[in-house]
C-alpha cells in the first residue's frame, strides 16, 4: 500500500480521470464549410446635430472552416496588390435608391476594407465571429434611401455568400 496514496483514493482518482476523458472525447468539433459564409447582425445609423447621418456601422457575422481570413499589412502582391479584385477582403457595394430603382454607386475610395488576419496563432483551425465596420457617410446625399451589398474573400479566394442590407433612410 502506498503510504500517501491509499489505495481508495487511487480508484477514486482514476474513475475521475477516466470519466472526465469519456466526457471531453465525446463534445463534437464544429465544422464549416472552408468556403468563408457571413450572416447579417446590423445596421447602425449614426447621426450628429444635423438631418443627415454622418457614419454607419455594418456588423455581421461570420464563420470559416480552415479560417484563413484576414490579410497582413504586407500582403500587397498579386492577387492582393491594389489593382487587383482581391486587395480588400471586405468588398462592400453602394447602392443609392434613385427614381428608377436601386442605381451602384462607384466611390473612391471605396467603403470595401482589409480585414486583418484573425487568426495568426492558429492557422488551419475553424474560426467564427463577427466583423463591425465603421462607414463615413456624405453628409449632403444626393438621394436618402441606399443600402449596401457585402461579401468577404479569404486568402484562399473563396467568396462568401452576399448580403444586402435593407434600405436604409439616412435623413431623420
Amino acid at each position: 500500500m502506498n503510504r500517501y496514496f491509499p489505495k481508495t483514493q487511487i480508484w477514486v482518482l482514476a474513475a475521475t480521470l477516466i470519466g472526465i476523458y469519456i466526457l471531453t472525447s465525446c463534445v463534437k468539433q464544429e465544422e464549416f464549410s472552408d468556403i468563408p459564409e457571413i450572416s447579417a447582425r446590423q445596421f447602425t445609423l449614426i447621426f450628429d446635430t444635423g438631418q443627415y447621418a454622418v457614419r454607419g456601422i455594418l456588423a455581421f457575422n461570420f464563420q470559416d472552416g480552415d479560417g484563413d481570413i484576414g490579410l497582413n499589412p504586407g500582403d500587397t502582391f498579386a492577387p492582393y496588390n491594389r489593382a487587383g479584385n482581391y486587395y480588400y477582403n471586405l468588398v462592400i457595394r453602394y447602392f443609392e435608391k434613385q427614381d428608377s430603382g436601386y442605381a451602384e454607386v462607384v466611390l473612391d475610395p471605396p467603403f470595401s476594407a482589409r480585414i486583418p488576419v484573425l487568426n495568426p496563432d492558429y492557422p488551419g483551425k475553424t474560426i467564427r465571429g463577427y466583423i463591425a465596420d465603421t462607414l463615413t457617410m456624405d453628409p449632403t446625399p444626393s438621394f436618402d434611401t441606399i443600402r449596401f451589398e457585402y461579401f468577404i474573400y479569404d486568402r484562399a479566394l473563396s467568396k462568401s455568400n452576399v448580403l444586402t442590407t435593407p434600405d436604409i433612410v439616412l435623413k431623420r
